[in-house]
């Protein structure tokens, strides 16, 4: 366990570090999402009276995890035990737009706010970014082609009846929030033509300005040739795209995933790549992270994979970690939380 102020390990300090107003908070970054160099740095954001202690999962520390008023989460999983060993608690802040790692249910029940990065759009831009690096790659067969030519083979007429262009074709984007709005725009600017599918219908306004129309999931599914999943992950969306939609799709047809990835049957995936129903797909997410070496869809046919760099960029990094500690330090203040999704 990191700390970062200084402290002792005695109950006697906790009590008198309380009795002088100080705000403990929990902060838990995993080792494969920065560890605590990261959470370190993200702490020294957090002016006092907040006294911030990081470690690299939430069972690390009970003492601190028992004292804490605020636990932030860099996509950590918190359960109803962990919530429960909290009797401090009063806030969990995620550092992202998703909050599926997080019970929110059982957060509900003990009146616990939980509240992501969403209104600040700290990720949109990178996560737009990713998506159409993954959807360029498949177009252009840029994976096997640079395997191929560095191994010396000169594999154009192999790949070349593979190629294909992202002008003229039908992108759809499965929810329509700050990020697929992103990928709307650069969508538009690629001369595609795009449609959307999600709980809600956006304002006329955003239609317009974006370019895009409204249809229902099954419809995009059918005419669209890239398929972009932007839509959190809850129990209405997990296995969003099943083998049952998955067989919509065209054969032609790319699936792309920035988002989570068990909005994928991840094994019907598999099958469609691997029987040739489907012509490819981009992964930067998946379900668990990081995923086991078994998972098939590490060796289907015309597959991308990114590990979850979508959103940790250097530029996206900052992004996030002042958004989520200004809604802890607000918090910590008095005010109100924002972007609450419990």
């Amino acid at each position: 366990m990191t700390d970062a102020t200084d402290s002792t390990d005695t109950t006697d300090a906790t009590a008198s570090s309380a009795a002088a107003g100080e705000q403990h908070v929990l902060a838990v970054v995993p080792a494969h999402v920065g560890g605590r160099a990261a959470g370190t740095g993200f702490a020294a954001l957090l002016p006092p009276p907040a006294k911030v202690t990081v470690v690299e999962s939430v069972d690390e520390d009970p003492r601190a995890l028992r004292t804490a008023r605020v636990l932030i989460t860099a996509l950590a999983p918190v359960t109803a035990e962990h919530l429960a060993a909290a009797p401090e608690l009063e806030l969990v802040q995620c550092s992202s737009h998703g909050f599926d790692y997080v019970d929110t249910a059982a957060a509900r029940s003990r009146g616990i706010p939980v509240c992501t990065i969403g209104s600040s759009g700290a990720e949109k831009q990178n996560v737009a970014e990713q998506t159409f690096a993954l959807m360029l790659a498949l177009a252009k067969q840029l994976v096997p082609a640079h395997t191929a030519l560095a191994e010396g083979d000169w594999a154009l007429p192999r790949l070349k009846p593979s190629l294909t262009e992202l002008s003229g074709k039908t992108l759809g984007i499965v929810g329509l929030g700050q990020i697929g709005q992103e990928v709307a725009l650069r969508g538009r600017a690629f001369s595609m033509d795009v449609v959307y599918a999600g709980r809600r219908r956006a304002e006329p306004a955003v239609e317009e300005r974006l370019g895009a129309r409204h249809v229902d999931l099954d419809e995009l599914l059918r005419m669209s040739d890239y398929v972009s999943l932007h839509a959190p992950l809850t129990d209405a969306t997990r296995g969003l795209l099943s083998a049952e939609r998955l067989a919509l799709l065209k054969p032609t047809a790319f699936v792309v995933n920035t988002a989570r990835g068990a909005l994928i049957d991840q094994e019907a995936l598999a099958d469609a790549l691997e029987s040739g129903a489907l012509a490819g797909a981009g992964l930067d997410v998946f379900d668990p992270e990081p995923p086991p070496v078994t998972l098939r869809l590490l060796r289907a046919p015309n597959v991308v994979l990114s590990p979850h760099v979508g959103g940790v960029t250097r530029e996206t990094v900052v992004r996030i970690a002042i958004a989520a500690a200004q809604n802890v330090a607000a918090y910590l203040e008095g005010k109100r939380p924002q972007d609450v999704v419990n």
